[in-house]
């Protein structure tokens, strides 16, 4: 397969998960089955720039959002990228290309009065699911681990004496992450329910669901979207809005940016610089209380 040496390269060097993996692999398939459709061509290394385009404009037909066509064309970027490095190409199609624009939009985090509402013991049954579930949303704010990194949290990855967990992150980089003392609690309470649940299939994930298999991605998302749908109005009630809402929170209390860059997994100070904004709601506030037009 014409592939198989890039998909090496970032699965061996570039340290990806399998997941980024396969998404790289399906865009570039797209693009190989729609080479050889419209201009009977076998094979994408030899292609001009107006090929490429010719795909841009029907996935544009197709509507296709520009964030995704972005994303692909990335994906089709690295890989010209990669046979120049590997000297099969000489130019690079995509040289001259520029991004499609996209719609710059605000992801709100929670307040803290809503999340001290949504993890409300009240709302959370006394089985085996609702300290499941708890916990996942526990573990999501208050340590601003990724969901994929909660997902793939061993039972050994628990430091108990040291009271902080070992997270595997992006390009299979480990950190350490410190755990409050109610977190530690929650997680103690959930592994006696988990301990007594039969047909176990996945022996060291943390996280199962009733039937003993590893949790997934929409599992955790629907835990969420559950639990704080009743408490919030914002739009967005994901995963990564508990992360936001950590990182925020922390700043807005006064904690160091590179110690938040350091608990969030980034690599550089401009991944983490995002959470610096204030809220908008926050900035409401400020506004109506401190703007003279507002005194009265």
């Amino acid at each position: 397969m014409e592939f198989n040496s890039f998909l090496d390269y970032l699965l061996f060097e570039k340290k990806y998960s399998q997941k980024t993996i396969v998404a790289y692999k399906n865009d570039l398939n797209t693009f190989y089955d729609f080479n050889l459709d419209k201009f009977e061509q076998k094979g994408i290394k030899k292609v001009n720039y107006s090929q490429i385009r010719s795909w841009i404009v029907s996935l544009v037909a197709d509507k296709i959002s520009n964030s995704s066509i972005n994303r692909k064309i990335s994906s089709l970027n690295s890989y010209y990228k990669f046979l120049l490095k590997t000297g099969d190409i000489k130019t690079n199609p995509l040289n001259e290309h520029k991004s499609l624009k996209t719609k710059s939009t605000i992801q709100l985090p929670f307040s803290e009065s809503e999340i001290l509402d949504a993890l409300n013991y009240k709302n959370f049954k006394i089985s085996f699911e609702g300290y499941r579930d708890y916990l996942v949303l526990e573990l999501l704010y208050t340590t601003g681990i990724r969901r994929q990194e909660l997902i793939d949290l061993k039972i050994q990855n628990i430091d108990y004496p040291n009271r902080r967990i070992k997270v595997l992150g992006k390009r299979n980089k480990e950190r350490y992450v410190p755990l409050i003392d109610s977190c530690i609690n929650s997680i103690k309470k959930y592994m006696e329910f988990r301990n007594k649940l039969k047909n176990i299939k996945s022996n060291d994930a943390l996280f199962l669901t009733s039937k003993g298999k590893k949790i997934y991605d929409n599992l955790v998302y629907r835990i969420t979207k559950k639990y704080f749908s009743g408490f919030t109005t914002k739009l967005k009630k994901s995963p990564h809005i508990l992360r936001h809402s950590f990182a925020t929170h922390l700043l807005n209390n006064g904690a160091d940016l590179n110690s938040v860059k350091d608990l969030l997994g980034h690599t550089s100070l401009a991944a983490t610089q995002v959470y610096t904004n204030r809220s908008i709601e926050e900035i409401k506030k400020v506004f109506k209380k401190s703007h003279p037009r507002n005194k009265g």
